[in-house]
């Protein structure tokens, strides 16, 4: 049901006069910004379905963007949003939270599928208030606001942290929902309410997959430092009356009461040499055994408890554990999985590198992402096929690297990059770095400015890191003006390759004339499926016969109004959708000396909703868009109208005019000729012939024939278009017209309605396979020479200004380890993508010698083989990411699906999925056997 603007029915039953939109969204804005700077930990913030949101967002004709969590919540909304013609209905959540005859609760739950600015958006305490009042509806669904990580970052908890309550004595379970700032006090407090028991009585351990861990000590401690994951099992055990309380060196097992004796917990120690705290890491590197009996509740902060002072070394059969999934955490897996088996890391972590650790290093995370994963990898190659639930890592990622808290789904290859650089800066041997003054080449060859870059690079960076994985590119920038040529040689950890496609699709544009000297005309081109605006432009200019003095303006059509120019030629196509409704006007090249005029279409309606109006006007029809040439009055705009709907006369009746036999003294025509307007004369014969060619019956001297009305940006405060009606100067004009029975009867209105689809399948077409493209041609687009954007523009020394100068990339100097990110997944303000394109890539013999510029004959072999594939299956959102690794020692494939683990075939290991690919340098023939135990060789 939605609420005329007229009336508002209030919670007490009278009725009054609401905000009008325009007063809502300064109201609300108001609110957002006061909030926006009042940003602290515990404030309030409720979830609104987007849904809901947009349509409000809609009525009030502005999407507000004071969003201090997440950037791009709104970005999927257009700077003009299409007016909704009632202020929308209650607030509706229904469409964001699990019914309640399937979630069993009271309190409404999330779905937890749901994406910030794609299904709801968060909004102020204030802000709900002031909309609940004036929308009713719901429910509410208040969050509260957090700070995460070690930077404090501020953060709304949307999914709080949900733990399932085992009772040991009724087997009964119970959810319960904390924050996971939450501490263990807390939970011990809710739990012995709930329970109706007295806390000296309760014991509550992790039980984590239905296996006892450790055992939770009300404390300070948080949730989230305890490890615990969501929806897993916590559980209860009651001490019985005069039974010896915890601790005596008793302890139960198992979800049974009996009471066995236990060897008291023996101090475990980390590689560090070190006591291991809470956090399951070392302070210090002495090797004194921890004295005391406060490490037992940190045993199960290692992975599972694992005791890193014993052998490490491969285990039999090692490598071929799971990685279980706590959570759309199978992007993290399938990363890790890749890094874990990558040869030269597994020798490096399976050693002892504590004289390697970082702890000062003010860009790394104090050793502790090192050591956590250290210990991941260790596990992961001693405990067989066994899978290892990284919790203690996941906690670890969470607290240095905040966006990868939580439960949502992330990319792989973000997190890879995160691994990369935050490994290199713990593990980074130098401790103070020293500065260098980079030089300009100044013509210098190349090899010597490479050389002195790298060396001042390795003497700032030297980690295993930058030792396997780290390579050097040229970078070439090249000034359009003064042709100044800028040399420079940058690190590079990985290469992140775009797909160039080739496969095409057909797009369906309605081309209009501006000039009134043709019928609208539909156009069904065919472009690169991954190009830009500009290539549709082109296509149509092809396609419609453009003249030399005129372009084409691109505009997308929604409700009846242009809802956004494509004013930015390299907007990529991917922004537009295959359903919405696209049109071109045709315009001469001489605009900057017109007045841009925008014409809407409106009609009046029967008002159903309140009698006492007798019609309201609704807009129709597609908008036309003409110019005008020195316009002074609103005369002006009657005849440029006059214009340009001339092909939608039904028929002309030309009268008397110059030229013609007036056969009646009082003007009324004698004789009347029937012109149909779709001839070839309107069409085309009278293009730069006077305006008589167009429409005879329009006379300057007249009264406007038309019910014209000027408008804003937002199509508000019209005000009615006289003769006289004085027309200030502007770049773009908006009326609307409004249709009476004589527009009805004159024009054909059937020209104006039903846009088609930009792109439209069908079930009867036929699909062809998507022709593959090889890693080779997706090297190639990266090394390609190409202009900078227009936001990426380079300062010219010479020039002293921006410029938007050319770029040529070229690789320089490769590393051991060779990552390439296949750019599957495209980013816009309107769309966000995947790319499905089959990337043929090689699994042996890949060889990069001819994309190697350096001439430096020392280097090692440029030919690589593959070891290991992080894949992405499925769209944005609900994809799913699997690894392919190869054990080099069997020589053997398998495929890592989070806890399963089963070999696969190599000729099975091509697929679209492969998104991120692992490849190791193949040794040259005289350093040893290809395919043999992989040796890093440190570089110079």
């Amino acid at each position: 049901m939605t609420i005329p603007d007229s009336t508002y029915m209030m919670e007490n039953g009278s009725i009054e006069l609401p905000c009008t939109s325009e007063e809502e969204a300064r109201i609300i804005q108001e609110l957002m910004s006061k909030a926006e700077s009042n940003l602290k930990q515990g404030n309030l913030y409720y979830v609104i379905s987007n849904r809901w949101f947009t349509d409000w967002q809609r009525y009030i004709r502005k999407p507000l963007g004071a969003y201090p969590f997440n950037e791009h919540a709104t970005e999927s909304l257009p700077s003009l949003l299409p007016n909704s013609a009632n202020r929308p209905g209650p607030i509706d959540n229904g469409d964001i939270i699990i019914r309640e005859a399937d979630s069993g609760d009271d309190d409404p739950q999330l779905l937890r599928t749901l994406e910030e600015g794609r299904d709801y958006v968060l909004v102020p305490q204030e802000v709900w208030e002031k909309l609940s009042e004036w929308y009713k509806g719901g429910p509410a669904l208040p969050r509260k606001m957090i700070s995460v990580g070690d930077a404090k970052q501020l953060s709304v908890e949307v999914f709080p942290l949900c733990l399932n309550l085992f009772d040991t004595r009724d087997k009964s379970h119970k959810a319960l929902r904390l924050s996971k700032k939450a501490s263990l006090h807390e939970l011990y407090t809710i739990v012995c309410r709930l329970k109706e028991i007295a806390p000296e009585k309760a014991h509550i351990w992790d039980y984590f997959e239905k296996t006892k861990h450790t055992k939770l000590v009300a404390s300070n401690q948080t949730l989230e430092d305890s490890n615990l994951q969501m929806d897993q099992d916590i559980l209860l055990e009651v001490q019985p009356e005069g039974s010896l309380p915890s601790g005596f060196g008793f302890d139960s097992t198992g979800n049974d009461l009996a009471l066995v004796p236990v060897e008291p917990l023996r101090s475990s120690v980390t590689i560090a040499g070190g006591p291991t705290l809470s956090n399951g890491f070392s302070t210090g590197y002495s090797s004194n055994a921890y004295q005391g009996s406060s490490l037992n509740s940190s045993y199960g902060d290692m992975e599972d408890g694992y005791d890193s002072l014993r052998p490490a070394s491969k285990g039999e059969r090692g490598g071929l554990a799971g990685l279980s999934n706590l959570g759309n955490t199978c992007f993290m897996n399938s990363a890790l999985q890749c890094l874990v088996h990558t040869p030269p890391l597994v020798e490096y972590f399976l050693q002892d590198y504590t004289d390697e650790i970082n702890r000062q290093n003010p860009l790394g995370m104090h050793g502790e992402l090192a050591l956590a994963f250290g210990e991941l990898l260790r596990k992961l190659w001693s405990s067989g096929r066994t899978p290892v639930a990284p919790r203690a890592f996941k906690g670890k990622l969470g607290r240095f690297a905040p966006q990868f808290s939580g439960y949502n789904q992330h990319d792989s290859q973000e997190l890879l990059a995160f691994l990369l650089d935050g490994l290199h800066e713990d593990l980074n041997r130098v401790k103070q770095k020293p500065y260098f003054e980079t030089k300009d080449s100044d013509g210098r060859p190349d090899e010597e400015v490479a050389n002195e870059l790298w060396r001042y690079h390795r003497a700032r960076n030297d980690s295993v890191i930058v030792d396997i994985c780290q390579g050097q590119y040229k970078s070439t920038l090249v000034c359009p003006d003064c042709k100044k040529i800028s040399i420079t040689f940058d690190p590079f950890m990985y290469l992140s390759l775009p797909l160039p496609s080739t496969v095409t699709k057909t797009m369906t544009v309605t081309v209009f004339y501006s000039d009134g000297s043709g019928l609208p005309m539909p156009y069904t081109v065919t472009v690169l499926k991954h190009g830009y605006i500009k290539d549709l432009a082109q296509a149509l200019e092809n396609a419609c016969c453009l003249r030399i003095d005129e372009y084409l303006l691109l505009a997308e059509v929604y409700d009846h109004r242009v809802f956004r120019y494509f004013e930015n030629p390299t907007e990529i196509l991917n922004s537009v959708k295959d359903d919405e409704h696209i049109v071109a006007y045709r315009l001469p090249k001489r605009g900057a000396q017109l007045t841009i005029l925008e014409i809407s279409h409106r009609y009046r309606e029967k008002c159903i909703i309140d009698s006492s109006k007798a019609s309201e006007r609704k807009l129709f029809l597609t908008p036309l868009v003409t110019f005008l040439e020195d316009p002074h009055n609103g005369a002006d705009i009657d005849f440029a109208v006059h214009k340009v709907l001339a092909p939608l006369r039904r028929k002309s009746f030309i009268s008397s005019a110059p030229g013609l036999k007036d056969g009646s003294d009082n003007g009324s025509p004698s004789e009347t000729i029937e012109v149909p307007m779709n001839s070839c004369t309107i069409q085309f014969g009278c293009e730069g012939q006077s305006t008589e060619c167009i429409d005879p019956v329009w006379n300057s001297s007249m009264e406007l024939t038309f019910h014209l009305c000027l408008t804003d940006e937002r199509g508000t405060n019209c005000r009615p278009v006289a003769k006289d009606t004085v027309i200030e100067p502007v770049r773009m004009q908006k009326v609307i017209l409004d249709w009476t029975e004589k527009e009805y009867e004159l024009y054909d209105a059937s020209y104006l309605k039903d846009l088609p689809e930009v792109h439209k399948s069908g079930l009867t077409v036929k699909k062809t396979k998507q022709e593959a493209i090889s890693l080779f041609s997706c090297l190639e687009a990266f090394l390609k020479e190409e202009p900078l954007g227009p936001d990426d523009m380079w300062y010219c020394p010479r020039c002293k200004e921006h410029r938007q100068a050319s770029k040529k990339l070229d690789l320089w100097r490769l590393s051991d380890i060779l990552v390439f990110h296949l750019k599957r997944f495209s980013y816009s303000r309107w769309l966000k993508n995947k790319l499905d394109t089959f990337v043929n890539f090689p699994i042996h013999n890949l060889d990069l010698s001819k994309y190697v510029k350096s001439t430096d004959l020392s280097e090692s072999s440029h030919v690589y083989e593959l070891y290991a594939i992080s894949n992405h299956y499925g769209g944005l959102g609900g994809g799913h990411y699997t690894a392919y690794c190869k054990l080099i020692d069997d020589d053997r494939w398998y495929h890592f699906d989070d806890s399963h683990v089963s070999p696969v075939a190599e000729s099975d290991i091509k697929t679209s999925a492969a998104y991120v690919l692992f490849y190791r340098r193949v040794k040259a023939q005289q350093d040893g056997v290809v395919g043999g135990s992989y040796q890093c060789h440190r570089s110079s």
